[in-house]
């Protein structure tokens, strides 16, 4: 049975050391300005992904994924000497995607209040297509009733209509 409270509290441990093994010990010139984001453990505690983000453009995301993988066995050491488990987890290291789905959810609502913005101002000077006040109302309904009883019109061959006799 897996305990995940025990998981979680690996996981965070992990993080914590592999965030301060490549701080202080990792002296890749290729690793850059890595920031690990979370990690992730198996039920099974053998197995934890650990996710980072990389400061910078492409090329750079690439060499510090590089410098990762080459530093991995330093870091799962590491992680063995100061977690004190009896099976060291092997470390994945995986590119954490919310920073740029963060920047693609800004760049949707900067366009949505772009979009809003314009049909504010489009409706600052616009006018109602029709009447002001397109709804009845209550009072309505019996002035045209009693407009329709007190007059019977008649039609072009002199007979009444509205009154219901013909």
């Amino acid at each position: 049975m897996t305990d995940t409270a025990r998981a979680r509290k690996l996981a965070d441990r992990i993080r914590v050391v592999v965030a301060e093994t490549l701080e202080r010990r990792i002296k890749d010139p290729r690793l850059g300005f890595v920031t690990i984001t979370d990690t992730r453990v198996t039920g099974d505690l053998r197995e934890a992904t650990v996710f980072y983000t990389v400061f910078g453009d492409e090329t750079e995301r690439a060499a510090s994924a590089a410098a990762l993988e080459s530093a991995k066995g330093i870091l799962r050491s590491e992680v063995g000497r100061q977690t004190g488990v009896r099976f060291t987890p092997s470390l994945t290291f995986v590119a954490d995607a919310v920073p740029d789905t963060a920047r693609h959810i800004d760049d949707l609502l900067a366009r949505a209040r772009a979009a809003d913005e314009e049909v504010r101002t489009r409706a600052a000077g616009a006018g109602y297509a029709g009447d002001a006040d397109p709804y009845r109302t209550p009072g309505e309904d019996l002035v045209d009733a009693e407009d329709a009883t007190d007059e019977d019109a008649t039609d072009e061959d002199g007979g009444t209509f509205g009154s219901g006799s013909r």
